[in-house]
């Protein structure tokens, strides 16, 4: 069965004790965080981050060029004035390839794929500093705090990166 199916009886049970409908369109904290879509991580508890406290843009590795345009309108738009990576232990970026992926996604997609970058990485630490500089030095963000982490999966810890 789908997961979808049980989505409405949930939202009624949600929506009944739901007492947040004043919250403000920016973010209390003004603070944008980018990590990982993996369901292990949870970035607002991880963070002690209540709703609306922070924008949370998720994709596959928290990969920063990938959450530009949404830090762009983060920032621009909403105020945020501080930004945070979170990456995780045991993340599937670091088992694969572009090319391995490609490779598999060919046989169902075709040629179509060839163009896309995956973004995977090699070493769990550096691609936080690698993502932390992207965003430092990149024209389209402000000049900002930008602090890295790592998530551990298994004792749910976080640990600053230096950058």
């Amino acid at each position: 069965m789908a997961a979808s199916a049980d989505f409405e009886a949930a939202n009624d049970k949600y929506a009944a004790s739901f007492d947040q409908g004043h919250l403000s369109l920016p973010p209390a904290r003004k603070l944008a965080v980018v990590a990982c879509m993996d369901a292990r991580l949870d970035p607002a508890k991880a963070l002690g981050l209540k709703l609306g406290d922070a924008h949370v843009i998720r994709n596959a590795g928290g990969r920063s060029i990938e959450a530009l345009r949404s830090i762009i309108i983060s920032q621009q738009l909403l105020g945020t004035r501080e930004i945070a990576v979170v990456h995780h232990t045991d993340c599937g970026m670091l088992t694969f390839t572009d090319a391995d992926l490609r490779s598999q996604v060919r046989r169902d997609l075709g040629e179509v794929v060839d163009h896309i970058s995956f973004l995977p990485f090699k070493d769990l630490r550096q691609s936080v500093v690698d993502d932390v500089n992207i965003l430092k030095k990149s024209p389209l963000v402000l000049k900002v705090p930008i602090t890295g982490y790592i998530y551990d999966v298994k004792t749910g810890k976080i640990e600053k990166v230096p950058t």
